[in-house]
């Protein structure tokens, strides 16, 4: 019984986690998509620090988020494998306990990823400059977002809500 509990727990922490990245996205959509991008939501990409479930929420969110895209169906694909490998790079922060470094995998990850994703939509083949200039504003937008905000929530849920997260 405990370990349904525990499961149940888990289960319902990661799509509570899913469901706020993608509101998040959605709602301030204006924001959120093309190059350049605030994803607020991506503040969220520091809680694989403190939950592995959250990988997958934070995966399932971006999935349903970019369903909104107006980029296109790669978006839903590879923006969700962009943010499944920043997650998966904030866990091993985690592991590591450099709680310092846990806003940075989504950051790289994405700012590359993401980066060739709008240069090959734009051009339908890859062009260095082009590709430079949209890694820089998704770098841009991914640090205010994951250091500005995400640090800060590291931080609240470290000193305050750890009780609360998986």
């Amino acid at each position: 019984m405990i370990k349904l509990k525990k499961s149940l727990r888990a289960l319902t922490f990661g799509a509570v986690v899913a469901a706020l990245y993608a509101v998040l996205t959605i709602a301030f959509g204006f924001m959120s998509y093309g190059p350049v991008q605030f994803r607020i939501s991506e503040a969220l990409t520091i809680l694989p620090f403190f939950s592995p479930v959250s990988v997958a929420g934070l995966t399932v969110g971006c999935l349903l988020a970019n369903i909104f895209s107006p980029i296109s169906w790669l978006d839903m694909v590879v923006g969700t494998g962009a943010t499944l490998i920043g997650a998966a790079g904030t866990l091993f922060c985690r592991n590591k306990n450099l709680w310092y470094l846990a806003p940075l995998p989504p950051i790289i990850s994405n700012t590359v990823i993401i980066g060739l994703l709008l240069t090959w939509q734009e051009l339908n083949s890859f062009e260095s400059g082009a590709f430079f200039f949209n890694a820089a504003t998704i770098f841009i937008g991914e640090a205010v977002c994951c250091y500005g905000l995400g640090l800060p929530l590291l931080f609240l849920i470290r000193n305050k809500l750890t009780k609360y997260v998986i």
